[in-house]
């Protein structure tokens, strides 16, 4: 800040610096006027100068500092008072446009919160005529169309829920109850809910569930898990699929094990990124690059860690490390 403002004062400070030498020169060219007692008055005008100069940098920097170091955000709280008619014209511009912005930002969350209630009750009315395919799905006597048509009935239902979810999550610590969560019940729901696909597909299901209770949101880690078994089916073939669940250092892990594809090593540290589907099946149409997205930012608020662990061709493992129970304090809306 320094710099800039001494470039700022350039011209007063080269101005003195040209009056002195002024001084001095016609001191030197006119023999009546003293020189001693001349510089000696120099030197004190350099000195007073000096201290203008910092009084000066003292108080004109002050607004601009807290300018500079404002987070940009509507807070305008941090930025000082200011003193000078140019600083008044800056502070004026920036109290507008921050009034601007927040009726913007106002407008903008109104009209997101209307479009995330108008597809919240679009879903829940699909709902209803999706219950009634699935009905009359289950009437089919050709079991190879009657399966054919399950599959895309289910691919219709998780990309439905996948965006209730989604519209849901930024809101979900409102909607946290924690409570001891039936793993066992809970994994075979959602099993049977994959049941006509796994059927098509050839897959199984090894489970061995050591701990069969932990701490959690009932709905949302159904939800995550759908999200990872859903994953786990999509890209495996013919092949069992592993659920297992351990107590490690104090702290419940559910293990899901797959014998699909695999994950490209180069691929992992994106997978749950928001649209990332893989660099190695690029072309696939079928991933949405939300799933995993989904799950990792469902598991935050629940204090729930995912690790992936893949090998290209042999699989891939996907473990949930739950929180132990004093951790729960952390989580609002409990």
């Amino acid at each position: 800040m320094i710099k800039k403002f001494l470039l700022e004062r350039r011209s007063w400070i080269v101005l003195f610096i040209l009056l002195q030498l002024l001084t001095i020169f016609i001191s030197y060219l006119d023999a009546a006027i003293p020189f001693t007692p001349l510089l000696y008055i120099v030197f004190l005008e350099s000195i007073i100068f000096s201290l203008f100069l910092v009084y000066r940098y003292q108080k004109e920097t002050k607004f601009f500092k807290s300018l500079t170091e404002w987070e940009h955000d509507l807070d305008l709280s941090m930025i000082a008072e200011a003193g000078s008619p140019f600083e008044k014209i800056i502070e004026n511009s920036v109290i507008r446009q921050t009034e601007r912005l927040r009726q913007e930002l106002a407008q903008n969350q109104l009209a997101v919160e209307q479009e995330k209630d108008e597809l919240m009750s679009w879903i829940h009315e699909v709902k209803t005529p999706l219950s009634a395919l699935s009905l009359m799905i289950n009437d089919i006597e050709d079991e190879q169309l009657k399966a054919k048509l399950n599959f895309e009935w289910l691919r219709i239902h998780h990309l439905l829920d996948q965006q209730l979810h989604q519209k849901r999550i930024p809101f979900m610590e409102n909607d946290l109850f924690i409570d001891p969560v039936d793993l066992k019940t809970l994994i075979f729901r959602e099993i049977k809910a994959l049941q006509s696909w796994c059927m098509q597909k050839g897959i199984g299901f090894e489970i061995d569930l050591a701990v069969t209770k932990v701490l959690s949101d009932g709905k949302w880690l159904a939800f995550i898990i759908r999200q990872l078994l859903t994953n786990a089916v999509k890209y495996s073939e013919k092949a069992d699929i592993y659920i297992k669940s351990c107590e490690h250092n104090g702290q419940a892990v559910l293990i899901i094990q797959d014998f699909g594809r695999g994950i490209d090593p180069k691929d992992l540290p994106r997978i749950f990124a928001k649209g990332f589907t893989s660099t190695t099946v690029h072309q696939d149409n079928a991933a949405t690059g939300m799933g995993l997205y989904l799950a990792k930012n469902a598991a935050k608020p629940l204090l729930i860690d995912i690790h992936v662990d893949s090998k290209p061709g042999e699989g891939s493992t996907f473990s949930l490390t739950f929180p132990k129970q004093n951790d729960f304090i952390h989580i609002t809306g409990m």
